[in-house]
């Protein structure tokens, strides 16, 4: 097994920032008809600032691992530079080739995250 690989593997037992955000946070569900992934995401913005951000739901591996990993690395920036990551960013991040319908999972937190943010 590849370092990459157990790297998705600890991400998706141990996921971090799992779980509601309290109070009054930006709300937004995004799912994937292949394979049934579905996410809700909870932003806490201020300032133009991810201060906080987390997720619910269910997912496979990659989906789980994906918004583990996205969700660690955005807070603490701005709108701006979240808009600004894409499919490579992500790929980079995860560090294992997809297939097509794979890439599907991998991009769904990207996508959850984004709409959940404007």
């Amino acid at each position: 097994m590849s370092i990459y690989q157990e790297i998705i593997l600890h991400e998706y037992k141990n996921p971090r920032h799992y779980g509601q955000l309290k109070g009054n946070p930006k709300v937004h569900n995004v799912k994937n008809v292949l394979c049934g992934d579905e996410l809700t995401f909870y932003a806490d913005i201020k300032k133009n600032l991810i201060v906080n951000i987390s997720y619910v739901g269910v997912g496979c591996a990659i989906s789980i691992a994906s918004a583990s990993l996205l969700t660690d690395f955005i807070i603490g920036k701005s709108v701006g530079k979240i808009d600004e990551l894409d499919k490579d960013f992500v790929l980079d991040l995860l560090g294992i080739d997809l297939s097509p319908n794979r890439l599907k999972c991998a991009l769904l937190p990207l996508e959850g995250i984004q709409s959940v943010i404007k």
